[in-house]
């Protein structure tokens, strides 16, 4: 028996009907593909923009020994938007200031020795991409840094015998090396020369006293600099002071007299009493390093047993650290009237005064018309001359000595 034909045209129909539908739904599914690829939509992902600003602290994280003056934050490509610096263990903010072109960030003060901080900063580029970088570090160690305290001090105006002083509170060996990070330069053009007394103190002076009116500049930049082994400098700062008129002050132990020169021109004679022939002055060239308006001074602090302690010597200036001064008298021995008849003193140089420092007298005039760093000599004692390391008088020294003592 035979088929009919229509019913199996309608089968060969139905299956080339599906095979046409597989066909178009392949060939729609490959011709959106196609399209995206082309376009980049449909389905593509995007690929993340980064910002291109750089930020940069200089301290890095965990590290140990950070500068504490030239830790700060950079940015390149960028502005920084937001800078925070704390100190982790209180929660402390340490304040800071961002540079009017928002590249840099730095602290207002000098960061403490030792310490633990944390640094976290954002900033943004021309697009608006935002960068952010965190740090936390310590600052380097009192065991592992050096500092040296000098004199004179910023902004002061000195006598013509002041050299620049100082003083290190570790031991450096590499003196070369320190001394070359310490200038100090004069604008009256003095050549100006550093010597080293011992391995913690070094000494700035020209050859002759500087010039009357000058300006004297040293640039300290230690911050970073070995002094020892494993012993940094922590120090970057520039110190300018003025040098006053020049005063020279002499005193003769035979007559018993100071002469006072100021420019060039003699001010005053005044009578003085200078130390006893059991306990001499030193002779030489002595500088002021410091001025009271009253002092104590005890004999069994400077090697004397109970000879003198005396709570109020009026107008007292410091000649050497082994304690001579140049101070008011108000307890001289009125049996050896006129004062300054003859030396009483244990090694200072005495003027007439009163109890309580108050009045016209010589001491007083004296103490008023004097700068730190004038210079008051000694001569004709029968001591020997001051060692230039007691007190601030390097004067006493041969210029070529001083010059041979310079590790620059």
């Amino acid at each position: 028996m035979t088929t009919p034909n229509i019913p199996t045209r309608r089968v060969l129909g139905a299956c080339a009907a599906l095979v046409v539908g597989a066909l178009t739904l392949t060939a729609c599914g490959g011709s959106a593909s196609a399209d995206d690829e082309k376009d980049g939509k449909g389905g593509g992902t995007d690929s993340v923009r980064t910002s291109v600003a750089k930020v940069v602290i200089s301290a890095k994280d965990g590290s140990t020994g950070a500068s504490i003056n030239r830790t700060g934050v950079k940015v390149s490509d960028g502005r920084l938007t937001d800078v925070k610096m704390t100190v982790p263990e209180t929660g402390a903010v340490v304040p800071g200031t961002v540079s009017a072109d928002g590249g840099s960030w730095k602290p207002k003060e000098q960061l403490e020795r030792g310490t633990k901080y944390r640094i976290t900063a954002t900033a943004k580029d021309a697009d608006g991409l935002t960068s952010a970088a965190d740090s936390v570090f310590t600052t380097v160690s009192s065991a592992n840094s050096f500092i040296g305290t000098y004199t004179p001090d910023g902004g002061t105006t000195v006598g013509v015998g002041m050299p620049v002083s100082f003083k290190f509170d570790k031991a450096i060996s590499d003196r070369k090396s320190v001394q070359s990070h310490i200038t100090v330069t004069s604008s009256s053009g003095q050549e100006v020369v550093g010597h080293w007394f011992g391995d913690q103190r070094l000494d700035f002076r020209p050859e002759e006293y500087w010039k009357a009116g000058s300006k004297v500049t040293m640039k300290i930049d230690l911050d970073g600099v070995e002094g020892a082994n494993d012993v940094y400098g922590v120090q970057k700062k520039t110190v300018t002071f003025t040098v006053g008129r020049a005063q020279v002050s002499t005193v003769d132990a035979n007559t018993q007299t100071m002469t006072v020169v100021r420019d060039g021109k003699t001010l005053k004679s005044v009578p003085i009493s200078a130390g006893s022939a059991e306990n001499p002055t030193y002779n030489g060239q002595m500088v002021i390093s410091e001025k009271s308006l009253k002092t104590h001074m005890d004999g069994s602090t400077v090697g004397f047993g109970g000879e003198y302690d005396i709570p109020d010597v009026p107008h007292a200036m410091r000649l050497t650290t082994s304690g001579t001064f140049l101070h008011g008298n108000y307890w001289y021995n009125k049996g050896n009237s006129p004062f300054g008849r003859q030396g009483t003193s244990h090694g200072c140089v005495g003027l007439r005064d009163i109890q309580g420092g108050q009045g016209d007298t010589p001491a007083k005039w004296f103490y008023d018309s004097s700068l730190i760093g004038d210079v008051v000599i000694v001569k004709n004692s029968p001591d020997g001359t001051v060692a230039p390391d007691n007190g601030l008088n390097g004067w006493n020294m041969a210029w070529s000595e001083w010059v041979a003592g310079s590790a620059a």
